[in-house]
């Protein structure tokens, strides 16, 4: 078995409630968004020198999204580019709210954080299942790709 699929298998052991996964539906992708847009909010000076000042896409979110990319490349391709794809997603949201100037950049995507791991921990008080994440740290990032594969499968697209 590929360690991905071992991956997805294991991490899906504790996600069989359908009020579980519908919550994960909605908060994962939250959770990776807030994460990028926190990342992002951090100042990219060293950045921008390197990618080039003006650069909206020059910060630090980016440096860290192409190393996930990569961790995502050695579990599998075809989803390392839906997760690339969701990654480049997540930096265009990010920037669009920095440029309405409503909140900072940091302060809604804490709010969103918060409010998305309490859905998250209220989806596994009713799966009665504690996360994944809690036994090995790098579940962190098979939950998105977990939801990824699903949307693969729907499509026939293998991963």
């Amino acid at each position: 078995m590929r360690r991905i699929d071992q991956l997805l298998s294991e991490y899906g052991e504790s996600h069989q409630n359908h009020t579980n996964k519908s919550i994960h539906w909605i908060c994962v992708p939250l959770i990776f968004f807030s994460i990028v847009g926190l990342i992002a909010s951090i100042p990219s000076q060293p950045v921008q020198s390197v990618l080039g000042q003006g650069n909206v896409y020059a910060n630090w979110a980016t440096v860290v999204l192409v190393l996930v990319t990569i961790y995502y490349v050695s579990l599998s391709i075809p989803l390392s580019i839906g997760m690339m794809l969701f990654g480049v997603a997540c930096l265009a949201v990010a920037n669009v709210i920095t440029r309405l100037n409503i909140a900072p950049l940091w302060v809604v995507c804490i709010a969103i954080f918060v409010l998305a791991w309490i859905g998250q921990f209220y989806g596994h008080k009713v799966e009665g299942k504690k996360p994944s994440f809690l036994k090995d740290v790098q579940f962190l990032l098979i939950g998105p790709a977990w939801l990824m594969h699903f949307v693969y499968k729907k499509l026939g697209i293998p991963y």
